[in-house]
């Protein structure tokens, strides 16, 4: 847990036991449970910008925690839009991605990385920024208690050039080889000759909290979205189930990359 998040807490702490309120009396005042405010205040949970606007309409702040959030999210490398994820990513025990069109985040090599950024309109600040952000939650993977990772990709992300770099494709798909055989780590492959199936429409995270809740991800051209509304949630789900039920199983998804990584040297 980062400094900025642990100030943020122990602000949200002080808070309410200066009212003398406990956590249920706290949750019930602001709209949450008593275990939703422990799992905030001991950071199981992310203190969202929902969560602080309940507390500044609550208690009549005139908006100081929204603030506080919007401000010290500032003192970070990582993009605002992106920050309240991480947190949640940070605190799952499990981490369901699907994506039909890149290699996920947590998975691609720096050159990889660089190269879906390049021809975007951003500075080159911006790109380093967001690479470096990319890399450094990438640390997950080797933490010392790890989530599960399942990752699901279509064929056409092994498949598809990059820019006309082959050699970023080659480096790439021998760095999802070894994390593949990471025993927490199963990389699964949709084959092309399933043709259309649910899913294509965009990618998502599914993460699984210590308290067997789910709170997903959605990625946009321009920011991206979480989601935790149980009818969403269900939905995203049940779309899990279907692009697993088409994907090859781990043995010889790692077949399939070793084939397509032949094809980039």
């Amino acid at each position: 847990m980062g400094a900025v998040t642990e100030y943020v807490l122990e602000e949200l702490r002080l808070f309410r036991t200066s009212r003398k309120l406990s956590q249920e009396e706290f949750g019930k005042t602001i709209g949450y449970s008593g275990s939703h405010v422990s799992s905030v205040e001991t950071g199981q949970r992310p203190p969202t910008s929902e969560y602080m606007r309940q507390i500044d309409q609550a208690f009549e702040t005139g908006g100081t925690f929204e603030r506080m959030l919007l401000r010290l999210s500032k003192l970070d490398s990582t993009p605002a839009w992106l920050r309240e994820w991480i947190e949640w990513e940070r605190s799952a025990q499990l981490l369901r991605w699907y994506e039909p069109a890149y290699i996920p985040g947590l998975l691609q090599t720096e050159a990889y990385a660089r190269a879906t950024m390049t021809g975007v309109h951003l500075t080159p600040e911006q790109v380093e920024q967001r690479v470096q952000s990319r890399l450094d939650r990438q640390a997950l993977l080797t933490a010392d208690n790890p989530p599960q990772f399942v990752f699901v990709v279509d064929e056409m992300v092994l498949r598809r050039p990059m820019r006309g770099q082959p050699t970023v494709m080659a480096q790439q798909l021998d760095h999802l080889i070894t994390l593949a055989e990471l025993p927490h780590v199963q990389i699964l492959v949709v084959p092309r000759e399933v043709g259309v199936y649910p899913g294509l429409q965009g990618g998502f995270i599914l993460a699984t909290l210590p308290d067997q809740s789910v709170v997903a991800h959605l990625d946009h051209q321009v920011r991206a979205q979480i989601v935790d509304r149980a009818e969403d949630l269900a939905t995203l789900q049940g779309t899990w189930e279907a692009i697993r039920s088409e994907a090859l199983p781990r043995t010889q998804s790692l077949e399939l990359i070793r084939e397509a990584a032949k094809e980039w040297t």
